[in-house]
Parts: C-alpha cells; sequence; structure tokens
C-alpha cells in the first residue's frame, strides 16, 4: 500500500525550485535567523521549526500592527517561501492580516522530503508555532491552501472545530481526480479532499479559474457544492491555474471575505456540536460569483502551477517575479 501511495504522490509531483530560491543565515550574536536573497524587513520574523515526523521547516511570520487574523498560507508544488515572500508581504498588507508561510519538508531549506504525511505534519508544526510563540487563538487563524497546499489546508481545518474561515485557490478534490475523473475515492489515492471539506466548519471561500488547463474549475465547484458553510465563491472567468492574482477581483473579494469573518462572533465551537446543523447556510451562502473583470497585465504573476495532470511529471515553469498587487485597485 505504502508503494502504491508513494507512486501516486509522485504522479501528483512534488516540484521544489532546484536550487532553493533562498538561504537562511543565523545573526552572530543574536542567532535571529534572516533569509538571504530577498529584502530584509523589519516586521518579518524567520524561524526553523521541528514536526513531529522529525523533520525541521523554514517558515516566516509576517506581522501586521493592524491585523486582527492571522493567515495561515500554504503554497503551491512548484514554488518555495522565497519566491513567494514578496507576495506573502504584500497580501499582509492589503488584507490588514499577519501571515505565516512555511515550506513543506524538501522545499526550500526545509530538510527532509516532500510527501503527503510531511505536508500534514508542517503545517500542523505551523499551526502550533502560531499558537504557542505568536499566541494567536485557534478562532483568529484563517487557513489559506493553493492548489496542492488545499490538501495540507483540509487536512488540518478537518481536525479543529474553531477556526474562523478558510480559503480554497484553485482547490483540487484528490490528487487521483486530477489526473483521472474517478467518481469514488480508493484507498491509495492522496489529498482526499473531497472526503473531508463536509466535515469543516467555518465559512469556506473558494477561488477558482474557469480556464484552468492543470486543475479543472469543476474541482473548485464541487467542493464548494460540498461545505457546510458556504462563502460567496469566485470563479474567474478566464482564469487559469497560475493568474488569478492578475485579475481585480482576486484582492477584492479576498477582502470582501476577510471583512465578513472579521465580524463573526468569536463563541468557541465543538465539532460536535449539532447546533451547527440548524444554523442556516444563508450566513454565508450567496449566489455563485463569476468575475467579470480582465486580467491586469501590467504585472506578472507570483503564484507557482502545480503540474498535477497526465503531464504530470514534467514540473510547470516558476513564474518570474511581479510587483506585488501593486497595480490592483481596491474595492
Amino acid at each position: 500500500m505504502g508503494m502504491v501511495t508513494s507512486s501516486m504522490a509522485a504522479k501528483l509531483a512534488f516540484f521544489p525550485p532546484d536550487p532553493p530560491s533562498y538561504r537562511v543565515a543565523e545573526e552572530k550574536g543574536t542567532r535571529e535567523l534572516r533569509m538571504m536573497e530577498v529584502a530584509e524587513k523589519e516586521n518579518v520574523d524567520v524561524l526553523k521549526l521541528k514536526t513531529k515526523r522529525g523533520t525541521e521547516i523554514v517558515s516566516l511570520y509576517v506581522r501586521n500592527p493592524e491585523a486582527k487574523l492571522t493567515l495561515l498560507y500554504s503554497h503551491g508544488n512548484a514554488a518555495d517561501i522565497g519566491q513567494m515572500y514578496d507576495l506573502l508581504n504584500e497580501l499582509s498588507v492589503r488584507l490588514r492580516v499577519n501571515l505565516m508561510g512555511y515550506d513543506y519538508s524538501g522545499y526550500g531549506q526545509s530538510t527532509g522530503k516532500p510527501t503527503e504525511e510531511n505536508t500534514y505534519a508542517d503545517i500542523e508544526a505551523a499551526y502550533r508555532c502560531l499558537q504557542d510563540t505568536y499566541g494567536v487563538k485557534e478562532e483568529d487563524i484563517i487557513l489559506y491552501g493553493q492548489s496542492v497546499g488545499s490538501g495540507p489546508t483540509l487536512d488540518l481545518a478537518y481536525r479543529l472545530s474553531r477556526l474562523r474561515a478558510v480559503v480554497l485557490h484553485s482547490p483540487i478534490l484528490s490528487g487521483l481526480r486530477v489526473m483521472y475523473p474517478v467518481k469514488q475515492t480508493y484507498w491509495f489515492d492522496i489529498y482526499k479532499n473531497i472526503d473531508k471539506i463536509s466535515f469543516v466548519q467555518c465559512p469556506v471561500l473558494v477561488i477558482h479559474g474557469t480556464a484552468d488547463d492543470v486543475v479543472d474549475c469543476s474541482h473548485g465547484m464541487q467542493l464548494w457544492e460540498l461545505c457546510k458553510k458556504k462563502y460567496e465563491p469566485l470563479w474567474v472567468r478566464g482564469g487559469n491555474h497560475c493568474d488569478l492574482e492578475l485579475y481585480p477581483e482576486y484582492i477584492k473579494h479576498l477582502k470582501k471575505f476577510i471583512s465578513a469573518v472579521e465580524k463573526l462572533r468569536e463563541n468557541p465551537r465543538s465539532s460536535t456540536d449539532q447546533t451547527d446543523k440548524h444554523r442556516a447556510n444563508a450566513d454565508y451562502r450567496e449566489k455563485s460569483r463569476t468575475s467579470t473583470d480582465r486580467r491586469d497585465n501590467s504585472r506578472k504573476s507570483m503564484d507557482h502551477a502545480e503540474k498535477v495532470n497526465n503531464n504530470a511529471e514534467q514540473p510547470e515553469s516558476t513564474r518570474s517575479d511581479i510587483n506585488q498587487l501593486n497595480s490592483i485597485q481596491m474595492a
């Protein structure tokens, strides 16, 4: 069983940038870490975190003095946090959130190998760091998963009952379903998001491009239909797998969602609380929204694609650096 699952993971294709886009150095005297090859910022902490599977992952924590909530960001499979650095900083500014990003085992300067189980341990280590190091409460955390990052995101959300919200950006139903149009979940499948999404207790925003040629938009649509607490989704008309940040609606819709969940009451919830079953979905469910905004062509995308299709043996080329979201007009 393990060999088949490992083969599936290989097909799904983890493509850590080689060489990594950054190095980590320790400051003399203070022993503080800093990322090389990126602009040093006073509001960014660089950390190394031990996972329960024995690997050590690199993460960064971006502070925003105006933040009420914290975003835990799980990136795609062809990027590392050095390449995502500017985007993560800009999202923190634009959305007025604290933000933690991290590299999966085997990515960037994280040790170990990228596997499904390791990514679950990786996001858990990042989550524990938010709680133990920064004092962030579970109910003040928003999980954000992009493409393959939707796997660890939903696995953690499936196990936590008091999260503030979840964002799924070009998510997958499961690893096997990206490659083949199967109707059932097999034991050797990986990232079985389709089986976990209905157990998530918090509002879920789904964003997907209608022209996605890596993970079909039907993945996002089906996950949204299965959500217990639906929020108005964003189907980006003409958007592909790697360019959703180029559309003005992307940041506008995210801002709207963050604003909405900031206002939610922070009453503790239990995963077995039956009152949730009687709460109307109308609190979060709005009509499906399709973006009619054209792409902002003044920027190049910072996102990195997942080649999780029949040609998964070849990684998607990473996209060049951009002026992150600067030209997007805010709502």
